[in-house]
């Protein structure tokens, strides 16, 4: 690790060693997970409450993580413009994005028709409870509801149910409210620097448990569907790995060499969040590691706190790419013909619907349900042929939604001019480089390092910016080295 000596200056780099960073245990967690589902399956499913409760455990910090991060951003800029400006690229760049995972998924599925041959009679596919509830609800979905559904019915509601987009309209509010309030709310927003400090600090601890927490979900996912459901389905599943890593390498390595950094580079320096993802089978617990390694990496983290959470909810490009395949193969495999229009009508309405379930439980399914019932050429029953393999398509949709919500975060900041594309390129590749003033004592290496020398880290330094409202302390000064091993 990393430490910055009463000079300022950073010592030699130590690297730590293999068998003590956090992404070699949770790879190797992994592995022992689907050994003992595959040949234990009842004690695969036994391990169910270990995974869940370490989802849980990370989930229950998102909601404050994110309101604190926007908040402080917010509250700190000096033009209020700015934010609005930045919140309206970003919403154009998620559009723009989801067009092209949507057509990637369309021209793979017309290209191989996998569908073709099922001949499924969709009057007698039977629908089980837990799939039953899923089409209901997305039969009852409105293409407008996740404009109304923004605007929650108390403050502490979305806190309590996990609703990150309304979580992040309070934040927005709030964080808007705060910085009208000047230096009266320099308090109110000192508090709220430190509160994102502990916050961060007790994910540190959380995060210690991860190897135990991918375990118990891949012990639990192999043990209860089986890999009969992969080699019976295999070439849909293969598919869309196929698509999706197409999609990443191209589309998202494009914007990438546009801006002139490295997607593989940026890839290996998130392993750790990477292999967190592969575990549990959902982005959410790598946001708090993505967002502080993209604001060391050199962006504003005005912009981090904005960009990255909205894109959880509005920037879902592996949850596009399967929409789009599982459609189209229910289609083939019902034998419902769709010509080209139908297809782009098909593609327009999946850029709404897609939205519409956005932080919902089951909300791919719900989704594809609500696109199926809206164009009504396809039956809704027919996503039983495909249910059963959900699961293992799961992982590879929340690895991608979360690789494009970061290069879209580093195209924001490109946008807005405020991306130091040196600083994020020999961060991506590994180099040792020195912490900026304004960051926060947990760093993207605590959150997701097995190191438990936890006792170096300095005091809270407040937002990037903000020396209007900072308080005058030669302890604010002090900062310490960030320390990231690859």
């Amino acid at each position: 690790m990393d430490h910055t000596t009463t000079a300022g200056q950073a010592s030699p780099a130590r690297k730590t060693r293999w068998y003590r960073q956090l992404y070699f245990w949770v790879l190797t967690a992994i592995v022992f997970g689907i050994l003992l589902g595959w040949l234990a399956p009842a004690a695969g499913i036994a391990m169910e409450p270990i995974g869940t409760t370490f989802v849980s455990a990370m989930k229950m910090l998102i909601g404050p993580i994110v309101f604190l991060t926007i908040v402080g951003g917010i509250a700190s800029v000096a033009d209020l413009k700015k934010v609005g400006m930045t919140g309206l690229k970003a919403l154009t760049y998620f559009q723009i994005g989801t067009i092209c995972a949507l057509a990637f998924g369309l021209v793979a599925i017309n290209i191989f028709r996998l569908g073709d041959g099922v001949n499924a009679d969709a009057s007698t596919i039977k629908t089980s409870e837990s799939a039953a509830k899923l089409i209901d609800a997305g039969q009852h979905q409105e293409w407008w509801q996740f404009l109304t559904h923004i605007i929650p019915n108390s403050i502490v509601g979305p806190f309590v149910d996990g609703d990150i987009l309304q979580i992040i309209f309070i934040a927005v509010v709030f964080g808007i409210a705060l910085n009208a309030m000047g230096k009266v709310g320099a308090p109110v927003l000192d508090g709220v620097q430190r509160l994102t400090a502990v916050m961060f600090k007790i994910l540190g601890f959380i995060m210690k448990a991860a190897p135990i927490g991918a375990f118990g979900a891949m012990a639990y996912a192999v043990g209860k569907f089986g890999v009969s459901s992969l080699t019976s389905m295999g070439g849909l599943i293969a598919l869309f790995y196929i698509t999706s890593i197409l999609f990443v390498v191209v589309v998202l390595g494009s914007v990438m060499a546009f801006l002139k950094l490295n997607i593989f580079t940026m890839i290996r320096h998130l392993k750790e969040e990477y292999m967190l993802i592969l575990g549990t089978s959902t982005a959410e617990p790598a946001l708090p590691g993505l967002m502080r390694k993209l604001e060391h990496a050199g962006v504003k983290r005005e912009t981090v706190g904005l960009v990255v959470p909205t894109g959880y909810s509005f920037n879902l490009d592996g949850a596009a790419i399967y929409l789009s395949l599982a459609a189209l193969y229910i289609a083939q495999a019902t034998n419902t013909n769709l010509t080209i229009g139908q297809q782009l009508g098909l593609l327009t309405v999946m850029l709404l619907t897609s939205k519409g379930a956005a932080g919902v439980a089951g909300g791919g399914f719900i989704a594809l349900t609500a696109t199926l019932t809206t164009l009504g050429t396809i039956p809704a029953a027919g996503i039983m042929l495909i249910f059963g393999i959900d699961k293992f398509m799961s992982e590879c949709r929340a690895l991608v939604n979360f690789t494009g919500n970061a290069v879209a975060t580093l195209f924001i900041a490109w946008w807005d001019r405020t991306l130091d594309a040196d600083r994020a390129r020999r961060v991506f590749a590994g180099e040792t480089v020195e912490p900026l003033a304004a960051e926060d004592p947990v760093q993207a290496g605590e959150v997701t390092s097995i190191d438990e020398n936890l006792s170096q880290y300095g005091h809270h330094t407040g937002q990037h910016g903000d020396a209007k409202h900072r308080p005058a302390d030669p302890a604010h000064d002090r900062s310490p080295a960030y320390s990231e091993s690859i």
